[in-house]
C-alpha cells in the first residue's frame, strides 16, 4: 500500500438519515464521538443523524456538527485500520474533520467548531436570505464576468469551483436570478440548488466576525499530515495562520478543482472519500484525465472501509 493517499471529507449535500449507524455499533471510538457531539451541541445530534427526520437533519446548525462527527468517524475506523492520508482535504464543513487527519485540532475542538460554525451560519441565512446556484459548461473566467456583471443588482459571489466547468455563484437572490438569466444568454446551465443560505458570500460577515473570535479559544497545533485549505488551494504549517485562513473560509470560495489538481500534481493516485455518499468521488472522477491510473473509493460506512481494505490488497 505504498501509493499516494488523499482523504477527502465531505460538506453539506451529503447527509442522509442513518448515517453512521453501523460504525456506532462496530466501534466503541464512533460511540465516543457521537455522545461528544450530542454534549457538545446540547441535543441529541445522534439520534437526528441516525433516525432523521431529513428535514430535521438538514438544518444547518443540526447539520454541520452531525456530518463532522461522521466523516470523523469513518477517520477513525481507517485509522484503526493502518490507513492515513498523505494529504488531506475536506469540502467546505468538511474542512474540519480535515484538520483532525492533518493533527492540527482534536476530534473534540474539531466538534465545537462545527457546532458554533453551523450555528453562525444559520444564524445570518435567517437575517440576510440568499440562495446558491450552480453553473455548468462555462469556464472560471467565464462565471467571473458573469458575477461581475450580476453584481450589479446585489451581493454575489463564487462560492465553489469544483470542476473545470462546474461552479457555484452564491449570494443574494436578486442578483442570483439576474446571473441565471446570464448564464443561459450564454448558453450554460444555471440550476437553483436546494440550500438554506448564501455560504460563502459576504452575506456571512456577521458570522465570520463572530466565528473569528471563537477561534480564538481553539488550539491549533502544527500539522503532523498535509492539508490543502479551501481558501488558498496550498498548504500552511504556521497555527496561526491556520487559524485566520479557517476564519476566511466563510467568506472565501472553496477552491476544490485547484486542490485536487495539486494533489494529481503531487503523485496522489488513492483518493478517498471519508464520509457519507459520493460527492466528492463524483467531482474527482470528472478532474482527473482519463486515461489516468487514479483509484477512486468512498468509505462513509463499514461496507465501503471493506471494500477499500479488500482493493487496496492488490496495489
Amino acid at each position: 500500500m505504498g501509493l499516494k493517499t488523499a482523504f477527502l471529507f465531505p460538506g453539506q449535500g451529503s447527509q442522509s438519515v442513518g448515517m453512521g449507524k453501523d460504525l456506532v455499533e462496530g466501534f466503541s471510538f464512533a460511540k465516543k464521538i457521537f455522545d461528544q457531539v450530542d454534549e457538545i451541541c446540547g441535543k441529541p445530534i445522534s439520534s437526528i443523524c441516525l433516525e432523521g427526520p431529513m428535514a430535521e437533519l438538514t438544518v444547518t446548525d443540526n447539520l454541520q456538527p452531525a456530518i463532522t462527527a461522521v466523516s470523523i468517524c469513518c477517520m477513525l475506523a481507517l485509522n484503526d485500520a493502518g490507513i492515513r492520508a498523505d494529504i488531506s482535504a475536506g469540502h467546505s464543513v468538511g474542512e474540519y474533520p480535515a484538520l483532525v487527519s492533518a493533527g492540527i485540532v482534536t476530534s473534540y475542538d474539531a466538534l465545537r467548531l462545527a457546532q458554533k460554525r453551523g450555528e453562525l451560519m444559520h444564524r445570518e441565512a435567517l437575517a440576510h436570505p440568499g440562495g446558491m446556484v450552480a453553473v455548468l459548461g462555462m469556464n472560471m473566467e467565464g462565471v467571473e464576468d458573469l458575477v461581475e456583471e450580476a453584481g450589479r443588482k446585489g451581493i454575489i459571489a463564487i462560492a465553489n469551483h469544483n470542476t473545470e466547468k462546474q461552479i457555484v455563484i452564491t449570494g443574494e437572490k436578486e442578483a442570483l436570478s439576474f446571473a441565471v438569466e446570464l448564464a443561459k444568454e450564454r448558453k450554460a446551465k444555471a440550476i437553483p440548488l436546494k440550500v438554506s443560505g448564501a455560504w460563502h458570500s459576504g452575506l456571512m460577515g456577521g458570522a465570520f466576525r463572530d466565528f473569528r473570535e471563537f477561534l480564538e479559544g481553539i488550539e491549533f497545533s502544527v500539522p503532523t499530515g498535509r492539508m490543502l485549505f479551501n481558501a488558498t488551494a496550498s498548504y500552511e504549517d504556521d497555527p496561526e495562520k491556520i487559524r485566520e485562513i479557517m476564519a476566511r473560509q466563510l467568506l472565501s470560495p472553496v477552491r476544490w478543482y485547484d486542490i485536487i489538481n495539486n494533489m494529481l500534481a503531487e503523485g496522489v493516485r488513492v483518493f478517498i472519500e471519508v464520509g457519507p455518499k459520493k460527492v466528492l468521488s463524483n467531482l474527482v472522477g470528472k478532474i482527473v484525465p482519463p486515461e489516468s491510473d487514479v483509484k477512486i473509493f468512498s468509505v462513509g460506512d463499514l461496507k465501503g472501509l471493506n471494500d477499500y481494505l479488500a482493493a487496496a490488497g492488490e496495489f
